[in-house]
C-alpha cells in the first residue's frame, strides 16, 4: 500500500472550502482531516506533499475534446498523447472525446476506431462520448448496446451538411432512444442549412477572410437551432445538453426551458468568455487562428454567458479544444474562409483562465470548481469517482498556486499547436503539483507522467436526471 499526504493547503471544492489535510491510498482519497487535528497528526505515508500557501482542488474534467480528429481534409494536430499531456500541464485529470460514427458505417467501428487511438497513449483518464453522423435503425440499436458499456452520451449536429448534419425527423428518433435507455443527447445547435446559404453568398460577393466566417455563423441561427433542439427534446421526452454555447440569445432559449423545470443543460467555452470577434478581425489573415464554430461573438455576448454561469442555466465550461496549426492547416482556407479547419486549442488553459474569472470577480472559487470539475462529472456519469475531492474516489487532486503569475504563449504551452488563442494574456494562478489516481504527473512544475497512465472510464448515465 502506497500513501501520500497532502498537507497545509486550503481544500477548495464545489460544496466547501477547508484547511484540511488529504490522505491518499493506493490511487484513492482516503480521508479528509482539519489541519492539526489529532486524527492527521496520526497518519504515516511514504511522502508528504506541501501546499502551505496553495489550494487543493480536484482534477479538471474537460467533457469536451477533439484529438487526432480528421476533419475538412486534415487532422486536428494533438493527438490523445500530447492533449492529454497538455491536459494534465493545464490541472485537467479526465478527458471525454467524441468517437466519430462514419456515414454508412456502425458505431462500433468508430468507437474501436477511437479506443485504438488512445489506449496505451493517455497520460490521464478519459472516456469517449458518440457523435451520431447516420442515424437509422441500425445505429439506434447500437445506441442501446453503448449506453451498457458506458458510452452514455451521443452528440448530433444540426450543423455541417453532408458531414454530421442529422435532420429534425433523425435527431427526435434520436431522442426517442435516448429517452429510453438513459443516454444523453449533446447538440451541435446551429442550423446549418441557412448558414451554407448565408456562406455561399458571402463568396460570391468577395467575402472571403476570416472575419465572415463569424458574420455568417449568426446568433439568431444559433439561438433558432437551440429552441428547436428544446421543442425536440420536449417532444422525445428526452434530456438535452447543449455544446459550446456562444451566444446571448442561444442563452435565452436555456433560460426560458430551465425556467420551465425542463432537463435541458448548457456549456460554454473559454474561447466564448475571453475571446470575440476583435480577434475573428485581426489583420491580415490572423483571424483565422480564431474560427471556431459556434464563431466567436461580438464582446456585448459574454456578460450573458457569465450571468448563466453564476445563475446555473450554464452548468458547464469545457474547451472544444481542437487545434490546428496556423502553418499549413489554418491556411488551407487563405482564400475562402468556409476551407479554414474549425477549432481552438485551449485543453491546457482552462482552469487557469477560470481561476482568472475568480480573481476579476466573475465567479467564486466554489463555482470555478463546480464548473470546471464537479458539475462536468456529474453531468456525464463519472462522480463520484471524478470531479471531488472524497473519500473512495480517485485521486486526482491538483496543488494550485492562486498568487503565481504567468503569461500564455505559444513559447511556453506543451499543446502541440503552433500559436495560442491567448498569445501574451497575462494570468493570475498556476497549477503546481498534478495527481492522477495518486500518482504524480506534474511535479512542482515538471512533467513527470507517462504515455499509458491514463485509463478508459466506462461511464454511468447523467446524475442530474431521476
Amino acid at each position: 500500500m502506497t500513501r501520500t499526504i497532502i498537507s497545509g493547503g486550503l481544500v477548495v471544492t464545489a460544496a466547501e472550502e477547508t484547511e484540511a489535510d488529504v490522505l491518499i491510498e493506493d490511487g484513492e482519497v482516503a480521508a479528509l482531516a482539519a489541519r492539526g487535528s489529532a486524527y492527521a497528526q496520526g497518519w504515516t505515508a511514504d511522502r508528504t506533499i506541501d501546499a502551505t500557501g496553495k489550494y487543493v482542488i480536484p482534477g479538471g474534467v474537460d467533457a469536451h475534446t477533439h484529438f487526432d480528429l480528421p476533419f475538412g481534409g486534415t487532422a486536428s494536430s494533438d493527438t490523445f498523447e500530447t492533449g492529454t499531456r497538455a491536459a494534465a500541464w493545464g490541472g485537467t485529470t479526465t478527458v471525454v472525446d467524441f468517437a466519430v460514427q462514419s456515414r454508412g458505417r456502425a458505431l462500433r467501428e468508430g468507437l474501436d476506431t477511437w479506443h485504438a487511438k488512445a489506449e496505451g497513449k493517455c497520460a490521464i483518464d478519459y472516456a469517449f462520448h458518440m457523435i451520431l453522423s447516420d442515424v437509422n435503425e441500425g445505429t439506434l440499436k447500437e445506441m442501446d448496446l453503448l449506453v451498457a458499456e458506458g458510452i452514455t452520451s451521443f452528440k448530433l449536429f444540426m450543423a455541417y451538411p453532408g458531414v454530421f448534419y442529422s435532420d429534425d425527423g433523425q435527431i427526435l428518433r434520436a431522442m426517442q432512444r435516448a429517452a429510453g435507455n438513459g443516454g444523453l443527447i449533446m447538440m451541435h445547435a446551429e442550423n446549418g442549412i441557412a448558414i451554407d446559404v448565408l456562406v455561399e453568398q458571402a463568396l460570391a460577393a468577395g467575402r472571403t477572410a476570416p472575419r465572415y466566417h463569424g458574420e455568417v455563423r449568426k446568433a439568431l441561427l444559433e439561438a433558432e437551432a437551440t429552441h428547436r433542439a428544446i421543442a425536440l427534446a420536449r417532444v422525445a421526452g428526452s434530456p438535452l445538453y447543449v455544446v459550446h454555447v456562444s451566444a446571448e440569445e442561444a442563452v435565452a432559449e436555456l433560460v426560458r426551458a430551465r425556467d420551465k423545470g425542463l432537463p435541458v443543460f448548457g456549456e460554454t467555452c473559454p474561447q466564448y468568455l475571453f475571446l470575440s470577434t476583435d480577434n475573428l478581425a485581426e489583420p491580415g489573415f490572423e483571424g483565422a487562428k480564431y474560427v471556431c464554430s459556434t464563431p466567436l461573438r461580438p464582446r456585448e455576448h459574454q456578460a450573458a454567458l457569465w450571468r448563466g454561469l453564476r445563475t446555473d442555466d450554464l452548468q458547464v465550461v469545457s474547451t472544444d479544444h481542437c487545434p490546428f496549426c496556423f502553418a499549413g492547416q489554418k491556411e488551407l482556407g487563405r482564400d475562402d474562409f468556409s476551407k479554414i479547419p474549425n477549432g481552438l486549442p485551449g485543453v491546457e488553459n482552462r482552469m487557469d483562465l477560470l481561476h482568472q474569472a475568480v480573481v476579476d470577480g466573475h465567479i467564486s472559487r466554489r463555482r470555478w470548481i463546480e464548473i470546471a470539475c464537479a458539475a462536468p462529472a456529474r453531468m456525464f456519469g463519472l462522480a463520484p469517482r471524478k470531479g471531488s475531492i472524497t473519500p473512495g474516489g480517485d485521486a486526482d487532486i491538483v496543488v494550485y498556486d492562486p498568487t503565481a503569475r504567468q503569461t500564455l504563449s505559444a513559447a511556453t504551452h506543451h499543446m502541440n499547436v503552433d500559436y495560442s488563442a491567448y498569445e501574451g494574456k497575462q494570468i493570475t494562478g498556476q497549477v503546481e503539483t498534478v495527481l492522477s489516481r495518486g500518482e504524480t504527473v506534474i511535479d512542482r512544475r515538471q512533467f513527470t507522467g507517462r504515455a499509458g497512465h491514463g485509463r478508459h472510464i466506462p461511464r454511468a448515465t447523467c446524475q442530474y436526471l431521476p
